[in-house]
């Protein structure tokens, strides 16, 4: 079910995304769809920052997967760009990531069949307006009541 869609520029799609790493819980598997260029490592640093409280987020492009210690669980972000198989995951630390980190995935269909199933999905695109992106955010029911204060943003 779609939770919530809107434009916004580069700035408000980070404050955006401050607001919605408030509602984060250990567990919780965010999965952001989008071409390149369109956001995902920008939203994702974004909330980073502002639950680790750290200034500088490298993209895990290279490296496949950065973590972070923060004061409501461990973070996991996920480039999976480059990944071949969804086996390759493994040797990636997933499964501890599963074990009740918080996972944050750029290109999630490239782990085919190995992803929670309560999971909440973000859509990124430009907008017809290049400045702006499109940010769709679809989830389950529970996902749409933990995500109704968004609305107000």
């Amino acid at each position: 079910m779609q939770i919530y869609k809107t434009e916004h520029t580069e700035q408000e799609m980070c404050v955006f995304a401050v607001h919605l790493a408030k509602l984060l819980k250990p567990s919780d598997c965010l999965c952001f769809h989008g071409n390149l260029g369109a956001g995902k490592t920008t939203f994702i640093r974004a909330m980073i920052q502002h639950l680790v409280q750290v200034e500088t987020v490298p993209s895990p492009t290279f490296t496949l997967v950065q973590t972070y210690d923060s004061l409501i669980g461990q973070l996991w972000h996920f480039d999976l760009y480059r990944i071949k198989q969804p086996e390759e995951l493994y040797e990636l630390g997933f499964e501890e990531a599963l074990a009740g980190g918080i996972l944050f995935i750029e290109w999630p269909d490239h782990a085919k069949g190995l992803l929670p199933v309560n999971q909440l999905q973000l859509h990124l695109d430009h907008a017809p307006k290049e400045e702006k992106r499109v940010i769709k955010i679809t989830g389950d029911a529970v996902w749409a009541n933990r995500l109704a204060p968004l609305n107000q943003h």
